[in-house]
């Protein structure tokens, strides 16, 4: 039976786990706790295990240190021109130090909100209407210098600032659309007529290279017949010198068994005969016959004309 001075002991225990475990915190990475002693500022647990000690200390926030977005509602501005936009924006901020975070300022981002209302219309009161249009980088550019600065005493750094939105009033926005219409299509003509420009340009290119084209193939053409009609003729040089060198060679030939044979002199002007004869059917219209060959000549005609006349008698 277990002594009834246990029971005490034994919930003295019980109550100390219970107490342990309740207290025993773990921060995550990439926060911080801000730990107040009795009400007062005491220190910042960082990623790990701690121990609250019940009663005497108290969390009294707990802080991401990761990278935040804040996205603003738009906000009415007028430029130096005096025109109303709304304009959104949004900022990226990290917390650097949370204990200035916790005690530097009341409602931090309510505070990170206003400042940048307020800053977004000075800036655009000193722009006109076209400027604040093109000029965002230099915009945001200012508004995360100025916010930076101002936001440092709480503990907060400003990395970036983006104008999300900006929107001019509906009959600006009508005159803008009008002339971004107009723009477009001013632009769409200088490309067409660019356009136009480009292709007369590339036929005529074309023309002329046809032409070129042309000629050079005329002028190959001519040089291609001169040069057949030359070979022609230089063919037909050759085929006549041809025929020439082997005239001149049978002839040499016939000479040369001639002498072998030792003919007398009337063999002789009977092949000279020959050889008139054949002269005589070409296309000379005038022939000189030697003296030598003349009387034989004569001879062969009167033997021929006795022959014809000894033929017609025998047919009648």
């Amino acid at each position: 039976m277990i002594p009834l001075w246990w029971i005490p002991l034994v919930m003295v225990i019980v109550l100390l786990v219970l107490l342990i475990g309740v207290n025993f915190h773990i921060v995550q990475q990439s926060q911080a706790y801000v730990i107040t002693w009795l009400g007062r500022f005491y220190t910042v647990w960082n990623q790990g295990p701690h121990i609250k000690i019940p009663f005497v200390m108290r969390i009294m926030k707990k802080v991401s240190l990761k990278e935040q977005v804040a996205d603003f509602p738009p906000q009415p501005v007028i430029t130096k021109d005096n025109v109303t936009m709304q304009i959104d924006t949004v900022i990226y901020f990290q917390i650097t130090d949370p204990k200035l975070y916790t005690y530097g300022v009341d409602n931090p981002m309510n505070a990170v909100e206003n400042l940048t209302a307020t800053t977004l219309r000075n800036i655009i009161g000193e722009m006109e209407l076209d400027q604040s249009l093109t000029s965002r980088d230099i915009i945001n550019s200012r508004m995360r210098s100025i916010l930076d600065e101002a936001t440092d005493p709480w503990g907060i750094k400003i990395n970036r600032v983006e104008l999300k939105n900006i929107i001019p009033p509906r009959e600006i926005q009508n005159a803008m659309e009008k002339q971004m219409k107009a723009e477009r299509e001013r632009r769409e003509s200088i490309l067409q007529a660019e356009g136009q420009k480009q292709s007369q340009i590339l036929v005529a290119e074309g023309e002329k290279q046809a032409a070129l084209l042309k000629a050079e193939a005329a002028k190959q053409a001519a040089i291609l017949k001169a040069e057949g009609e030359k070979e022609a003729r230089i063919m037909a040089a050759e085929a006549e010198a041809e025929a020439i060198t082997r005239v001149q060679t049978a002839l040499a030939e016939s000479l040369r068994l001639l002498n072998a044979a030792a003919p007398n002199d009337q063999v002789v002007k009977l092949k000279a005969l020959e050889t008139m004869t054949k002269v005589a059917d070409g296309k000379a219209t005038k022939i000189i016959i030697p003296s030598e060959i003349q009387g034989l000549a004569g001879l062969a005609a009167g033997a021929r004309a006795v022959f014809e006349s000894e033929d017609s008698k025998e047919k009648k």
